[in-house]
């Protein structure tokens, strides 16, 4: 039988931080008290650590601000590869426009235009 993971909300995260960094328990008692494993709390200690000197983390962030700056950020990263997409499409499709445009000049000399 598989175990399940369990996980935890960024709420919970900060508070075991919390114990070890702001209220003077070591990491082993912050642990107990907590339910998890010293390599986890550690993890999130680290983490926490980060966020304060204001280092975006890789991983999920556990501070509002921190997770609205990984929001924006994949955005900005979605926009500028679409945004890439485009210019690419411009480029292939404007030697058709240029055709278009030359088509309809000849035509035009044989048609009055309205």
């Amino acid at each position: 039988m598989t175990k399940q993971r369990r996980s935890f909300s960024p709420e919970f995260k900060r508070n075991a931080a919390a114990l070890a960094l702001d209220q003077g328990y070591s990491h082993v008692d912050a642990c107990r008290s907590v339910g998890v494993a010293e390599s986890v709390l550690r993890r999130w200690v680290d983490q926490r650590q980060l966020e304060r000197r204001g280092v975006t983390p890789q991983s999920k962030a556990l501070t509002p601000e921190q997770q609205r700056i990984q929001e924006l950020e994949a955005r900005i990263d979605r926009l500028e590869r679409e945004k890439a997409i485009l210019k690419k499409s411009h480029r292939a499709l404007n030697g058709g426009r240029d055709r278009t445009y030359a088509l309809i000049e000849q035509l035009a000399k044989g048609e009055p235009i309205a």
